[in-house]
C-alpha cells in the first residue's frame, strides 16, 4: 500500500492513522496515564519524532493537538492543559507550553498491549518497534469518525455515539447475520461534539448501506418569541463560528440579508450563544431562512466511509465496519488468552518444581549444601530430582522464607488456582462463544463507564428553502394599465387620509394609457392571467417588480411568455386551490364555460389551456365564483341575459364551453 495512503487514512481496526497511533503509544510508553501528572507537549513530540514518525514536528503537534480538541473529537484521547485552539478558529499555545496526558477512554485503547495482542514492526531506524495497530477495545473508528485524502480517495466518517454504537455491537454479536434495517433501530445516526441537527434520514440510511451518503446539518437555533431575537446555541460539526459571524455580517453589509439591526458573539466557556438582534416589523423565520441558504449554518456532511482493510483502502457500509471491529477483537481476545495460557503454564512448571523441593526438602537442603556452587547445585538437583532446568533455578531462587508452613500451604493453593486458570483459558480458546461473551462483557464495562447522552438531534425530513421561504407574507397593492404595465407597492405606502383628502399619485402612465385593474394580494399569492387566445400563466405577486409608488411598472411581456398578438384581458389574485371554487370565462362570441380552480394548479412556465377558442373568437373576461350566483352577459348592442351560474354544467380544462348569448 502506497505510503501516501497509509498516512492519509485511518485503520478499520482502532480508527487511527499513523500519526494518531505513535502519538497514543508514545505516551503511554511515557507514562503519561490519566491517574498520572500533565507533562508538556514539547516531551511528547519530541519523543514521537525521535522513536516513530521522522517528519516535522508541526504534523504531530497538530495531530496531538486534534485529539484533544472536543469541538473535534467525540470523544477525545488526549487530555489537554492550556491552549488547544478553539471553535474560532484560533491556533494552539506552542507545544512549549501546553501539557498533555491520556484519557481513560485511550487507556482502554491502549490496554494489553503488552501481551502480545498485536503485531510489532521495527521503527524507521530499527532502533526500537512500534504497534501495527492498537488491541483498541474502543470502536474508535466509528464513534470518533475519520477525515482524510489520499492520492486518488478520499474518507468522511461521521462521529457516533458510543452507547449507540456498543449496543449495535452487542446485538451483532448475539445475531452476527443482523440487518442495517434492525442495526438502525438502534445506531439512529451520525452524533456530533458540537451537536446541532441532522435533518432528514435518507441520508443516513444511505450511508450505511452503501458507505457513502449526504447528511444536511443545520445549527440549532431558538427565536425568542418577546424580542424576536435569534439565538443560535449550536453549530454544525466543523464550521468555525468566527467566520460564521463574518460571514453573516458580510452579508448584512451587502444587504443580501436584511431585517439584523445588531450581530453580537455573546458565547463564554458556558456554550456557543450568538446574538441577532430583528428590525422591529421584521419575521425572524424569513431571516432565519436566508441564513441557512447563505451561510454555513447549514451544511452537508458527505460520508465516505472509507479505511484501510487488511492493508487496502475500502468503502464499507454500517454492517461491515462493525463485523470487522468485532473481528479484530476476536484475534485481540484470542492472542491474550494464548499469552495468558502460556504464562500460567510457565508459572504451573515452576510451582510443580517448588511443590517437588517442598515435599523433599531436607533432601535438596543437603544436596545444596554440599555443592560447589550454584551451577554444582543446580545440576545436582536435576540428576536427582525430576526437575528441568527451569524449575532447579527457581528452586535456588526460592527465598528462605517460603519453606515456612504457611507459605508452603500457599504455593499448594497458587499451583491449583493456576490450574484452574489453564483449564479457564483453555476453554476460550476452544469455544468462539466464550469468546464473545468476552468481548460482550468488555464492551458493556466501556458503556457504563464512558457513554454518555446524545447530542445531535434528527428531525424526518429536511425542509427545502424555496424562494418564497425568503420572502415576508405582506399585502401589496397590484397595479396593471391598459396597455399592459404591471408593477406592486406594499399597502403600507399609501397613508389613510380623511374624506375630502385630494389623494397620492398611484401610478404614472402614458399618454392613451390608464390604470385597467388594481386589487390586493399577499407576496406569496398566485397571479392569474388570461389572454385572448385562451391561455393562463401564472405569476407569484413577489415575482412582479416592486417599484415606486408614481413608477409605471414594468411589461407584462417582459414577464410572461406570450406569443404574437397574444394580450392580458383578465387578471386576479387566487390564494388557494379549493374544490368548490370555480372560473367562469366569457369569449367575444358569447361562448362560456365553468371549470373547478383545481384544474388549474399545475403552473407551466409557457402556461396552459384555459378554454378552446374557435376561430375569430377570443377570450374576453374571467371570475372567480363560489356556483351559487348570478350571471350577467351584456352585448355592445345593448343586450344582456341573466341566468345563475348552476345552468352552466362544469366542464373539463381545455374544453370549448356552451353557448351563452347569441
Amino acid at each position: 500500500m502506497s505510503v501516501i495512503v497509509g498516512r492519509a487514512l485511518p485503520d478499520v481496526r482502532d480508527g487511527l492513522k499513523p500519526v494518531q497511533r505513535r502519538i497514543l503509544y508514545a505516551m503511554l510508553r511515557e507514562g503519561l496515564l490519566p491517574g498520572k501528572k500533565y507533562s508538556k507537549c514539547a516531551g511528547v513530540v519530541g519523543e514521537v519524532l525521535k522513536k516513530y514518525h521522522p517528519h516535522g514536528d508541526s504534523a504531530v503537534y497538530d495531530a496531538l493537538v486534534r485529539l484533544a480538541q472536543d469541538f473535534n473529537m467525540r470523544y477525545m484521547l488526549v487530555d489537554g492543559q492550556g491552549n488547544f485552539g478553539s471553535i474560532d478558529g484560533d491556533p494552539p499555545a506552542a507545544y512549549r507550553y501546553t501539557e498533555a496526558k491520556l484519557t481513560r477512554l485511550a487507556e482502554e485503547m491502549l490496554a494489553d498491549i503488552d501481551k502480545e495482542t498485536v503485531d510489532f514492526i521495527p521503527n524507521f531506524d530499527e532502533t526500537t518497534e512500534e504497534p501495527v495497530v492498537l488491541p483498541s477495545a474502543v470502536p474508535n473508528l466509528i464513534i470518533n469518525g475519520s477525515s482524510g485524502i489520499a492520492v486518488g480517495m478520499a474518507t468522511n466518517i461521521p462521529p457516533h455515539n458510543l452507547g449507540e454504537i456498543i449496543d449495535g455491537l452487542v446485538m451483532m454479536i448475539e445475531n452476527p447475520e443482523i440487518t442495517i434495517k434492525e442495526l438502525y433501530k438502534k445506531i439512529k445516526g451520525p452524533d456530533f461534539p458540537t451537536a446541532s441537527i441532522i435533518h432528514g434520514k435518507q441520508g443516513i440510511l444511505d450511508a450505511y448501506n452503501t458507505g457513502r451518503g449526504l447528511i444536511k446539518i443545520r445549527a440549532r437555533v431558538e427565536i425568542e418569541e418577546q424580542t424576536k431575537t435569534i439565538l443560535i446555541t449550536e453549530l454544525p460539526y466543523q464550521v468555525n463560528k468566527a467566520r460564521l459571524i463574518e460571514k453573516i455580517a458580510e452579508l448584512i453589509r451587502a444587504k443580501k440579508v436584511e431585517g439584523i439591526s445588531d450581530l453580537r458573539d455573546e458565547s463564554d466557556r458556558e456554550g456557543i450563544r450568538i446574538v441577532l438582534e430583528v428590525k422591529r416589523g421584521e419575521i425572524p423565520e424569513v431571516i432565519l431562512n436566508q441564513l441557512f441558504k447563505h451561510t454555513p449554518m447549514e451544511t452537508t456532511f458527505g460520508v465516505i466511509m472509507l479505511a484501510i482493510v487488511n492493508g487496502q483502502p475500502k468503502v464499507l457500509n454500517l454492517v461491515q465496519m462493525l463485523s470487522l471491529f468485532l473481528q479484530h477483537r476476536r484475534d485481540v481476545v484470542v492472542r491474550k488468552t494464548r499469552f495468558e495460557l502460556r504464562k500460567a503454564e510457565e508459572k504451573a512448571h515452576i510451582l510443580e518444581g517448588l511443590k517437588i523441593a517442598l515435599d523433599n526438602l531436607d533432601k535438596i537442603i543437603a544436596l545444596i549444601r554440599n555443592s560447589k556452587n550454584p551451577e554444582d547445585a543446580l545440576n545436582a538437583l536435576m540428576k536427582n530430582f525430576p526437575l528441568t532446568k527451569i524449575q532447579a533455578q527457581a528452586i535456588l531462587d526460592m527465598k528462605l522464607q517460603r519453606l515456612t508452613g504457611l507459605e508452603r500451604e500457599k504455593i499448594v493453593q497458587e499451583y491449583i488456582d493456576t490450574i484452574k486458570e489453564i483449564e479457564r483459558l483453555r476453554a476460550i480458546l476452544a469455544s468462539p462463544a466464550l469468546v464473545n461473551n468476552i468481548i460482550n462483557n468488555e464492551l458493556l464495562e466501556i458503556k457504563e463507564k464512558h457513554a454518555d447522552k446524545r447530542r445531535t438531534e434528527i428531525t424526518s425530513e429536511a425542509k427545502e428553502i424555496t424562494i418564497e421561504d425568503l420572502i415576508s407574507d405582506e399585502e401589496m397593492v397590484i397595479t396593471i394599465s391598459h396597455q399592459g404595465y404591471i408593477k406592486r407597492n406594499p399597502l403600507t405606502l399609501y397613508r389613510s387620509q380623511r374624506r375630502g383628502g385630494k389623494g397620492l399619485m398611484g401610478m404614472e402612465t402614458r399618454e392613451e394609457d390608464f390604470v385597467a385593474d388594481l386589487f390586493l394580494a399577499s407576496t406569496h399569492n398566485y397571479i392569474f392571467f388570461f389572454t385572448n387566445l385562451g391561455r393562463l400563466y401564472w405569476l407569484k405577486v413577489y415575482q412582479i417588480p416592486e417599484t415606486g409608488r408614481a413608477a409605471k411598472g414594468k411589461a407584462i411581456v417582459n414577464l410572461l411568455q406570450l406569443s404574437e398578438g397574444e394580450k392580458i384581458t383578465a387578471a386576479f389574485p387566487v390564494k388557494e386551490f379549493k374544490e368548490d371554487t370555480y372560473l367562469f370565462m366569457a369569449t367575444k362570441k358569447g361562448v362560456v364555460k365553468k371549470t373547478s380552480l383545481k384544474a388549474y394548479s399545475n403552473p407551466r412556465s409557457k402556461g396552459i389551456a384555459a378554454i378552446k377558442i374557435d376561430q375569430g373568437d377570443g377570450l374576453v373576461g374571467v371570475r372567480l365564483i363560489d356556483g351559487k350566483k348570478d350571471v350577467i352577459l351584456s352585448t355592445r348592442d345593448g343586450h344582456s341575459i341573466r341566468f345563475n351560474e348552476k345552468n352552466v354544467r362544469e366542464t373539463g380544462r381545455v374544453a370549448r364551453g356552451v353557448r351563452g348569448i347569441r
